[in-house]
């Protein structure tokens, strides 16, 4: 991995009247997180994306409102952000990853071409009006806020399952996987992955 290769980082901040968001990503790091949100499933489910994509996330938080949906909100966008700011230009990246993963009862599967141009679809089928504290639109919010700010075309699938929880551990550990794989270097290629030369 050459010196430019190592400097896939992003630093970024966001204030609102109803959050500040301060965050650090490092996308060749060691699947380390370092969030306090308040929430600790949604810090779990961070936690799990580092684990599993090997990225290396920092996020100081405050909500100045007290609301949970904007708090949820401004971090995945934030994540998300940090993420397409860290790829840079896309070049020499493996472009495409997918996973599929089981988690006890339940079964997920994630696509993401990391191409510069935004799609999001995400199902996980969750069943109860609340996991683990937070309400179920919140956790659809959290997905769809940082899928839409990645920036690029990502599918996210749960198969099938019982519980609710197994299902989002399923969801976000492919989810890192797959992003995981799209975002390696490939040490074949030079410049962009696109036939258009244009990410």
């Amino acid at each position: 991995m050459s010196d430019t290769d190592k400097l896939r980082t992003a630093s970024l901040s966001r204030t609102t009247s109803e959050t500040t968001i301060s965050i650090n990503v490092n996308l060749d790091g060691d699947g380390r997180a370092q969030i306090a949100s308040g929430l600790k499933f949604l810090d779990h489910l961070i936690t799990t994306f580092c684990k599993y994509s090997l990225v290396d996330i920092e996020a100081d938080v405050k909500s100045h409102d007290s609301i949970l949906h904007h708090l949820i909100e401004d971090i995945a966008i934030c994540i998300g952000q940090g993420l397409d700011k860290a790829l840079g230009d896309r070049a020499r990246i493996m472009r495409f990853g997918y996973a599929i993963v089981p988690m006890d009862d339940s079964r997920s599967n994630s696509a993401i071409d990391l191409v510069r141009r935004q799609f999001s679809k995400f199902e996980l089928k969750l069943e109860r009006n609340e996991v683990e504290g937070i309400v179920k639109e919140d956790i659809e919010h959290f997905f769809r806020s940082l899928l839409q700010n990645l920036v690029a075309c990502t599918h996210i699938l749960v198969e099938y399952g019982k519980d609710d929880h197994h299902k989002l551990e399923s969801a976000i550990k492919s989810f890192a996987i797959a992003f995981r794989n799209a975002a390696a270097i490939d040490q074949r290629r030079k410049g962009l992955p696109s036939t258009k030369d244009m990410m």
